[in-house]
């Protein structure tokens, strides 16, 4: 029997010879194995499995959460992402970059005539006018958002885009998209009063109501999507950085987060489909109203000058909203995202 000062020594000598294995194992722990510790007699209360986990005992706890730690911990912070736009062959990618170019120049000239007339004229500041000039400019900084860059990953052998520049672009791509689906509804409802309640439009669309109208969507516009940005850009992001669009759009972001995010994404696709849903539906009541007035006109110069008011309005209708529902509607259908790039 042993008695004495040895005593105390023997009893303690498990529980050091348990936590000195666990210390010795957790440092030479890597990835996702533990080979440092496997097959030793002793250790942790046990040998190793297959896997590189403990079976048993407080060390095989420690152990695992040792290693979701150094994981969590081991995350490369993504300071860049790659724009793949459309993978195609340099030819091809120097033919589109010239249509591309031609289209949006035309694209600027266009809208900036529009703008410039409805300024300098005064017989044009109406409400009508100022609407479309308003749209036209929207037009101007919409694709400001998204074609210069483009441009420039058709040239690019990297096609990068920085970590802040890529959020700064979903930010304003998404503020411009929804102040259009705000002044869409604004322009249709301008319809409805000029061609359902002529008499009373004056009254009622003035030019300071459709200035301070137009104010609201874009403030309204700009509102909207900060916070859902905020809580993508605290995901993290640890690689691959590829992102298959030529935009730095919500979806391809979060499949590249490391950790699912399914209340952002399911947050950003309610906003997304009330906003949509609810001013398509608002222009399709106004319409409505508006082709049975029409309809009620006796002469056919009459109905024929109504129609030419408001067709060309419900073609941008027809474009912008059938492009929204494919591109923010259909992921929820599960749509290949190849077919919604184009």
């Amino acid at each position: 029997m042993l008695t004495g000062s040895w005593g105390p020594v023997l009893q303690s000598t498990p529980r050091s010879a348990e936590r000195q294995g666990c210390k010795e194992a957790s440092t030479r722990l890597s990835g996702t194995r533990v080979s440092a510790a496997r097959g030793r007699p002793g250790v942790c209360g046990g040998r190793a499995e297959p896997s590189g986990h403990f079976p048993v005992g407080t060390c095989g706890k420690k152990l695992v959460n040792t290693e979701e730690a150094m994981n969590v911990s081991g995350v490369n912070t993504v300071t860049e992402f790659i724009l793949l736009s459309f993978p195609c062959s340099r030819e091809v990618q120097v033919l589109l970059f010239v249509l591309f170019s031609v289209s949006y120049i035309l694209t600027l000239m266009g809208n900036g005539a529009i703008v410039f007339a409805v300024k300098l004229d005064h017989r044009l500041h109406t409400p009508m006018y100022t609407l479309l000039a308003n749209f036209s400019f929207l037009e101007m900084c919409y694709i400001n958002t998204t074609v210069p860059t483009m441009l420039r990953n058709f040239l690019s052998e990297t096609k990068t885009i920085s970590f802040t520049a890529c959020f700064l672009q979903f930010y304003f791509f998404f503020s411009m998209g929804i102040t259009e689906t705000f002044l869409l509804p604004l322009m249709a409802f301008d319809r409805y009063l000029a061609i359902c309640r002529p008499l009373h439009y004056p009254t009622i669309m003035s030019s300071r109501l459709c200035i301070n109208l137009v104010g609201l969507c874009w403030v309204t516009a700009f509102l909207c999507y900060p916070v859902p940005i905020y809580f993508i850009t605290q995901l993290p992001f640890c690689g691959p950085n590829t992102i298959d669009h030529f935009v730095c759009d919500p979806g391809p972001l979060l499949a590249l987060s490391c950790i699912p995010a399914p209340g952002i994404e399911f947050s950003c696709s309610i906003l997304s489909s009330l906003i949509i849903f609810s001013t398509f539906f608002f222009i399709l009541g106004s319409y409505t109203l508006v082709l049975r007035a029409v309809l009620r006109v006796p002469s056919a110069a009459g109905r024929r000058k109504a129609f030419s008011t408001c067709g060309s309005h419900l073609v941008v209708v027809s474009l912008f909203y059938g492009t929204l529902m494919v591109m923010y509607i259909s992921p929820l259908l599960e749509i290949q995202l190849g077919y919604r790039r184009l």
